[in-house]
């Protein structure tokens, strides 16, 4: 069996390093070709030592560091341009996203304008540009298979049914850390209180996307692309067990849901072997123990940036961009302590009411209304001090 060459890019973040200990159960089946990282140099140096990657892309400022180890046995190269040129080549024939931000748009056009299999945990990238991803992968054959849990759940739940036949789908939400927590608390909330999720381990910026359920947003957005839906064919259900990944409804009335334990091996080994299923090694769900499974209407007044994009994802255009871009700016200033908690959406908003979205952007709009709503927001914030 010839071996399936993975480029894992972001391999030291939660993803990254769940994908690579799924390859390191099947020696057999994978080889790890490509991993990048931005600067978590130790971590990396560790992860070359044990899959031997022909090529390590990291940030100019470390290279050298990872050079003098490994003299000429490997090629590094500099994360911030070299990706997009790395995952097109014949050498790769899996790309794994799983880098946050929008920096992943341009290798992710790439691999797939290359025809590659691409397996995207980042939200970013589709979010801003999924029109056009999606028309270049129509275009070169590229296959797309998802990486996140609910969006990997709607793709298993499709399989095997006509497209025509489906009603809508439902994405399920944990509620994130403060599912529990009034909304009159939320203004002397800390960053340590909000990086408290319930179910998932996963990066600091994600996490405070599942708290205000800005990340449950972009997977409406997401969705919409990825399998060509209209907005109302986006549902939002709080599920707290995180047991059910996500739903879908056929127009018989049938709802068709992917189940598993809160482990991102699964969806992250699907899309490895996709069409194959191998064992996983981890426990299924226990149905004995099973006591109840809950499912709430998400509360819009309590987390409205969930709101806000459901409102996006009707404009559309390049109005997908300018809301992530101004999350990451907010989102970023919430991590370093200079922005309250409440004050993220406060600002998010202020930046896309600004905005005049552009229908049908091309690549150059898209990449111009992401600088602008970044300049947008530190201008804001600049203005609010």
């Amino acid at each position: 069996m010839k071996k399936k060459r993975v480029a894992v890019l972001g391999s030291t973040g939660s993803i990254g390093i769940n994908t690579l200990d799924v390859i390191s159960r099947y020696p057999d089946r994978f080889e790890v070709v490509l991993l990048t990282a931005f600067n978590n140099v130790q971590l990396l140096m560790q992860q070359v030592r044990q899959f031997r990657p022909a090529k390590v892309a990291l940030s100019q400022v470390h290279l050298s560091s990872l050079k003098a180890e490994f003299k000429g046995r490997i090629k590094f190269f500099d994360v911030g341009k070299d990706l997009p040129d790395l995952v097109a080549e014949p050498s790769v024939d899996i790309v794994v996203l799983a880098m946050s931000g929008a920096a992943a748009l341009d290798p992710f056009l790439s691999a797939v304008r290359a025809g590659k299999t691409v397996a995207p945990a980042n939200k970013e990238a589709l979010v801003m540009a999924g029109d056009i991803i999606l028309a270049e992968a129509r275009k070169s054959g590229a296959k797309i298979i998802p990486v996140d849990s609910e969006q990997s759940a709607i793709f298993q739940s499709l399989e095997g049914h006509r497209r025509e036949d489906l009603k809508c789908v439902h994405l399920t939400a944990s509620g994130g850390a403060l599912l529990r927590l009034p909304k009159s608390q939320h203004g002397s909330l800390t960053v340590e209180d909000v990086l408290k999720h319930p179910r998932w381990k996963m990066g600091a910026k994600i996490t405070v996307d599942s708290a205000t359920l800005m990340n449950k947003g972009f997977e409406v957005i997401e969705a919409q692309r990825l399998f060509s839906l209209t907005v109302d064919q986006v549902k939002v259900v709080i599920h707290p067990e995180a047991l059910i990944h996500s739903l879908v409804e056929y127009i018989d009335g049938s709802m068709i849901a992917q189940l598993s334990v809160t482990d991102m091996r699964i969806p992250i080994q699907y899309a490895l072997t996709y069409p194959d299923r191998l064992c996983s090694g981890l426990n299924g769900i226990d149905l004995w123990k099973l006591k109840q499974l809950n499912f709430a209407v998400p509360d819009l007044r309590k987390f409205p940036s969930l709101a806000l994009a459901f409102e996006v994802a009707r404009i559309g255009g390049t109005a997908p961009a300018v809301l992530n871009a101004a999350n990451e700016v907010a989102v970023e200033e919430f991590l370093a302590g200079r922005l309250g908690f409440l004050k993220i959406y406060t600002l998010v908003e202020q930046v896309v009411l600004l905005h005049k979205s552009v229908s049908q952007p091309s690549l150059k709009d898209i990449k111009e209304a992401d600088a602008w709503a970044r300049e947008t927001a530190v201008r804001l914030l600049r203005k609010g001090k």
